[in-house]
């Protein structure tokens, strides 16, 4: 008889361990070890079918191969994508429920013509998906639609339609016969992570997974999961809000860090091509608070407005709030404040927010934040036409932004008239476009005259 093999798996991390723990080393969770079968010895999986003998090659004597792309219905997933998605490859689309994973999915399966897709759906019944495409329409005849979750039955299925992209909706929901587990543990996930990888690269069939995300926003199963896939995707946004992010994390045929920005309406999600303009707001007279800074995320330029708030503490301890930003780097550039510029933050509550509900982790906003900041202490509007680009250090120098030229190059194409920048770019050899007033300052001390 086969030899049964069992190890203890963290439900949070995915750690692996001989035997069972009360704290997981990985993570620090207390009582997460569940045991599970792994192997039984005897049974190969169904992996070992699409198999292909491999062997030793010499660098030189390897053949140089075009990654053939195929362009999907929707720009801005191309984008994030690198020009299109691989013939071949395996994509990871994670989100929060209900932010619009299944919608994009679907979408690019009925509106890119001439893609033979099947969308296999584990969560969602047939008629329900129906439902969905009569609202979001498309004119994709070749798109099929199989409720199933064994991935026996799934690859089976993939054998006999030979699509060009195949959906997974979601691979917490898919199983293997193999292995004596209920579904969306972490040995289910990884065995079915890895059956499929293996069939994409072998028969050159596009597969795109949907996977869920833990309470604190990464993606649930093992870390290894995010390792086995090709690419991996992010879909973010709040709920309350109609604009959606695609942000690339992994993506091992293009830049990582790329985004594609949505609006979610009622007839599914439509592609925002100039996120500069609804991340902009025009008030009627000039309020105090509000700055507009030049971010880049990828390649991709846009102005976004950073809102600031200082108000007199109404407690003997301070409250700092950060929404949509790193609550410490807020913390750093509260305290270059107070120690480089003067300012006496130590009886202010200090709140944050950005336009939009995005979420932003670019440095070169700091100028920005900084300038929110100041126009909010002394209530006083900054000049209209001014944006800023720029990090801050801990001493107060402001250095230059990441890709400088196209936060400018963006700014003057929205017509603002003055971009206060790092000193250190006059060395540089940026090409300026004309009718742009570019002031340089060196430290955050020289900042308020060059906003008001």
């Amino acid at each position: 008889m086969a030899k049964v093999k069992k190890v203890f798996f963290c439900t949070e991390c995915g750690f692996e361990a001989p035997k069972w723990m009360g704290k997981c080393p990985s993570c620090g969770a207390w009582n997460t070890f569940t045991e599970e079968v792994v192997s039984r010895g005897d049974d190969k999986g169904i992996a070992s079918q699409h198999a292909s003998e491999a062997r030793v090659q010499r660098i030189d004597e390897i053949e140089e191969v075009v990654h053939k792309r195929i362009r999907l219905s929707s720009e801005e997933t191309n984008r994030v994508l690198g020009g299109g998605m691989v013939q071949g490859s395996m994509i990871l689309l994670g989100g929060e429920p209900g932010i619009g994973k299944s919608t994009l999915t679907l979408q690019m399966a009925l509106n890119s013509e001439g893609l033979k897709t099947l969308y296999v759906s584990g969560e969602e019944s047939p008629q329900q998906i129906k439902m969905r495409a009569a609202r979001i329409g498309g004119g994709n005849d070749s798109c099929y639609i199989y409720g199933e979750t064994v991935l026996e039955n799934i690859v089976a299925q993939i054998d006999a339609l030979h699509p060009d992209l195949v959906v997974i909706d979601s691979i917490q929901t898919i199983y293997s016969q193999t292995i004596d587990s209920s579904a969306g543990s972490v040995s289910q996930i990884r065995e079915c992570a890895a059956v499929l990888l293996k069939y994409a690269k072998t028969t050159g069939t596009s597969i795109i997974v949907i996977g869920h995300i833990t309470k604190d926003g990464t993606i649930a199963g093992p870390k290894i999961l995010e390792h086995i896939v090709d690419v991996v995707l992010q879909f973010e946004g709040d709920n309350n809000n109609v604009y959606r992010i695609l942000r690339g994390i992994k993506n091992r045929f293009g830049a990582t860090f790329e985004i594609g920005v949505f609006e979610m309406r009622g007839e599914g999600l439509v592609e925002v091509s100039n996120p500069s303009e609804i991340l902009l707001t025009h008030y009627e007279e000039p309020l105090s608070g509000i700055a507009v800074g030049a971010a880049v995320d990828g390649i991709r330029p846009y102005l976004i407005e950073v809102q600031a708030l200082v108000s007199n503490a109404a407690y003997g301890t301070p409250q700092r709030s950060a929404t949509g930003y790193d609550f410490k780097r807020l913390q750093m550039l509260n305290a270059v404040l107070e120690k480089r510029v003067g300012l006496k933050m130590f009886s202010k509550d200090l709140f944050l927010n950005f336009a939009g509900g995005f979420r932003v982790q670019d440095t070169g906003l700091d100028l920005a934040i900084v300038a929110a900041v100041i126009s909010s202490y002394f209530d006083r509007p900054i000049a209209e036409g001014v944006c800023c680009a720029g990090e801050i250090g801990l001493s107060g120098e402001v250095r230059p932004a990441p890709r400088s030229e196209q936060r400018i190059s963006e700014a003057a194409r929205l017509g603002f008239k003055r971009v206060v920048v790092s000193g250190y770019l006059k060395k540089s050899k940026i090409k300026m476009p004309s009718g742009v007033e570019v002031v340089y300052i060196n430290n955050v001390a020289e900042l308020p005259k060059a906003i008001f």
